[in-house]
């Protein structure tokens, strides 16, 4: 299965053409800049339209206009992860948004602590602690989160967040891809993540 990972694209989604082919398309948040309704229907009118079989996407801390929304009308073949997951052709994907009223409080933290722990593919918006996470000398990723992925294992974590940190990197058999392709001064877009599974799936 090959996947496109895209994240923080903040509302120049239409800039991204000729795409690669692929399997799936996921989105790890931060479609829009402001957090507008307009911007997040946008989004998901060109997202839905992608040529990609599947198409998954996550909220990030801009898109604060679908925290505790119920999202109708989606294709069949695109799926938005709330904490929730979806098993696609064997493949189970689990996302975890990062909507700032979350973050404030402990519901992040239980949030991660609900990952289930056959989870073959983890998006979130946030990098786990230490992992494509520096910025300015400073650690920006997540504690409780890299404990969940260390102990589950996932094949791939998908996330973004860090503009200054785009890449993938592997480590105890897990792949990490920062899709984060808004670069740091918000004026250009890099290249976009490809990643693959291969099967069959290793045994936790």
């Amino acid at each position: 299965m090959k996947i496109l990972h895209l994240s923080d694209t903040h509302g120049c989604h239409h800039r991204l053409r000729k795409l690669p082919e692929v399997d799936v398309v996921v989105h790890s948040g931060d479609f829009t800049m402001t957090g507008g309704e307009a911007e997040a229907i946008d989004f998901m009118n060109w997202f839905c339209d992608l040529p990609a079989t599947h198409k998954v996407f996550i909220c990030g801390n801009h898109d604060d206009c679908l925290y505790g929304a119920n999202i109708d009308g989606l294709d069949s073949n695109v799926h938005y992860l709330c904490n929730s997951g979806v098993e696609i052709e064997g493949v189970k994907f689990y996302g975890v948004p990062m909507f700032m009223g979350d973050c404030i409080t402990e519901r992040q933290e239980r949030n991660y602590s609900s990952i289930p722990s056959d989870t073959d593919v983890l998006i979130t918006h946030s990098p786990a602690y230490g992992i494509l996470d520096l910025d300015d000398g400073i650690n920006y990723g997540d504690e409780n989160l890299l404990k969940k992925v260390l102990e589950i294992k996932p094949m791939l974590h998908l996330f973004g967040h860090i503009h200054s940190q785009h890449g993938t990197y592997s480590d105890r058999g897990i792949t990490f891809s920062n899709g984060a392709i808004m670069n740091s001064d918000y004026s250009d877009l890099l290249t976009p993540n490809v990643v693959g599974l291969s099967f069959p799936k290793r045994i936790r």
